[in-house]
């Protein structure tokens, strides 16, 4: 048996700092490189010196990163420029264009405004970016002699992409964050039905099933609409590209709707570069929006404005979509320290929140929280409406279920929740599920695939009795023959031409089943029944009846026999080892008819 391990750096039964190492064959894949929003000292990065203290280069292949939110790639500079790593790292075309934008204002949140040292500076997000190799989906690249990647749609937000990893004879398909539900702006994951070894996936909302779509929206735009009505503030934190946009296009058609005036912000600059990156990426959207484009462009917003951070003390109602989405720095924070003591104004988090940032906290219910050694009162009100684009537990079942893994391991998920699922995968898929900590080390056993060649005459009759059966695409063919090893090769042989060639007798395993007859049944009659029952069923097949209504499909042989030299008659129903399938379901009809 061939091992795969698994060893999560970061998202090992936490949410946060995604960084998972995957030894695979002889090779060793990076799957993310994540920060944590939950700290601000060394344990913000994965710790590097698990893999090897110094260069990471002669020990790791090569890096492969699912998206560009933080929590994914925020210590990819740290790790390739600090710890130094200089091989090959991958990420779709759209995620190699936003990355460096966030983390160069993660930078500016942590260097220039908090002052912290030993940070990555801008000079390194650009060299670890030279690095960087895009992908694009469905495109199949070869890594090295062994490794082969392929990028395919997650949905969640623009470029995010679940990959299928081949060594060898083992494969992998790592998720990153994915959701299967299309939503205002992107559309639903999506994979082939790959068989892989093992598939590594999210499991943030591990034991939800979220409500109904509409009616969430429907709840967001009363909540906001009230709130201003009632000269309160709303601030919306959310992170400058996805959930923001999802939220921008619904508010932006309710305004127009209802003709309301009340103005609507996004963070300065945030909006422009936001656009132009979906119109450069228009392709990764959903269909309505690829229709629409060329008439009208879905994010260019006509009640919603750039806001300035002078507007925070402005009287009246207003709406501000503010970054970033956990309230743990930058422009949201700031608004939320001013707006959280009025019991008029209210927050809206429309996402997941780890723990350690101000917005857990506010979810936690806190009335008072310690900022920059300060205390803020909270007395606005809160309300956590999930827009999150991450696939609920519905939806990794489905994926699952779909992709057809031999195993399965959850990881970016808190660990009570997590197991709940990986219960749920075991009882109901009967797929054995692993959920490592970090630091952990997860073994896979992978069964060794035979390979092996089938002869063409087996092949042709396999099809000719399959083709036999209505149509069925879930249904498989099953091949019985037997595997002779010639000229060092493994073929699979039909029986007969085996024997034919080792100059050996064909030996034939013959099954038999008898069925009692009722005792107020006439024994021809209920045989003449079942023969009329199979020729009317198996209406491609050749039936061959006798004169005693007995009769033999392929080598199914039907017939009337006397029980134990007794008066009562059964029929035996009789085939060879390699007609199995249709001998058992000519047998179900023989009892069915009996039962009637």
């Amino acid at each position: 048996m061939a091992e795969i391990h698994v060893t999560p750096l970061g998202a090992g039964q936490d949410v946060g700092r995604s960084c998972i190492i995957a030894s695979i064959g002889s090779k060793n894949i990076m799957l993310d490189c994540g920060m944590h929003m939950g700290y601000n000292d060394e344990r913000r990065f994965p710790d590097f010196s698990y893999i090897v203290d110094g260069n990471l280069t002669d020990h790791i292949d090569c890096v492969i990163i699912s998206h560009f939110h933080l929590d994914h790639c925020g210590a990819l500079p740290f790790m390739t420029e600090m710890v130094g790593y200089n091989g090959p790292i991958y990420m779709t075309h759209p995620t190699k264009a936003i990355a460096p934008i966030l983390l160069e204002d993660m930078r500016k949140v942590a260097v220039e405004r908090k002052g912290e040292t030993n940070f990555f500076t801008s000079a390194m997000i650009k060299d670890c970016m030279k690095k960087v190799i895009a992908v694009n989906l469905h495109q199949v690249v070869q890594v090295d002699n062994e490794i082969e990647i392929k990028a395919y749609y997650a949905g969640h937000v623009l470029g995010a992409a679940m990959f299928h990893i081949k060594v060898g004879t083992q494969s992998l398909v790592y998720t990153g964050d994915y959701n299967m539900t299309p939503d205002r702006h992107l559309g639903a994951a999506w994979i082939d039905r790959c068989r892989p070894d093992l598939l590594i996936s999210e499991s943030t909302y591990a034991t939800t099933i979220r409500d109904s779509k509409r009616c969430r929206e429907r709840d967001f735009l009363k909540k906001v609409h009230e709130c201003v009505n009632n000269g309160g503030k709303v601030l919306i934190p959310v992170f400058a590209l996805g959930r923001a946009q999802e939220l921008c296009i619904l508010l932006e058609t309710y305004w127009e709707r209802m003709d309301l005036k009340v103005p609507i912000y996004f963070a300065a600059g945030l909006t422009e570069k936001a656009n132009s990156y979906y119109k450069m990426f228009i392709s990764w959207t959903n269909q309505k929006i690829k229709k629409t484009f060329v008439r009208r462009n879905m994010f260019e917003f006509k009640h919603i404005k750039p806001f300035d951070k002078s507007y925070i003390d402005n009287p009246g109602p207003m709406v501000v979509f503010a970054t970033p989405g956990m309230l743990h720095a930058g422009l949201s924070l700031t608004i939320f320290k001013k707006w959280a003591p009025f019991e008029q104004n209210m927050l809206i988090m429309p996402g997941y929140c780890v723990q350690g940032t101000v917005g857990a906290q506010v979810l936690g219910g806190a009335k008072k929280i310690e900022i920059d050694r300060q205390t803020v009162e909270v007395k606005l009100s809160v309300e956590y409406m999930s827009f999150s684009a991450h696939a609920d537990a519905k939806g990794i079942m489905q994926l699952i279920q779909y992709c057809q893994p031999k195993n399965v391991l959850l990881v970016h998920g808190e660990g009570k929740k997590m197991d709940f699922l990986k219960n749920q995968i075991q009882t109901e898929l009967g797929i054995d599920c692993f959920m490592p900590a970090n630091g952990e080390t997860a073994v896979i056993k992978t069964a060794l695939p035979v390979h092996a060649v089938i002869d063409q005459g087996l092949l042709m009759k396999c099809k000719q009795k399959y083709e036999m059966n209505p149509p069925d695409p879930k249904r498989p063919c099953l091949v019985h023959g037997v595997l002779v090893v010639k000229d060092d090769v493994l073929t699979l042989m039909d029986s007969q031409k085996a024997a034919d060639e080792l100059g050996l007798p064909k030996q034939e395993l013959i099954l038999s089943c008898p069925v009692p007859l009722p005792d107020d049944s006439q024994p021809a009659t209920a045989l003449a029944k079942i023969s009329n029952k199979v020729q009317k069923d198996l209406v491609n097949w050749e039936v061959v009846t006798r004169r005693d209504d007995s009769f033999c499909v392929q080598s199914v042989d039907v017939s009337l026999r006397q029980k134990d030299q007794s008066a009562k008659f059964e029929i035996l129903v009789k085939w060879l080892y390699e007609d199995d399938e249709l001998g058992n379901y000519i047998l179900k009809m023989v009892k069915s008819v009996l039962e009637e």
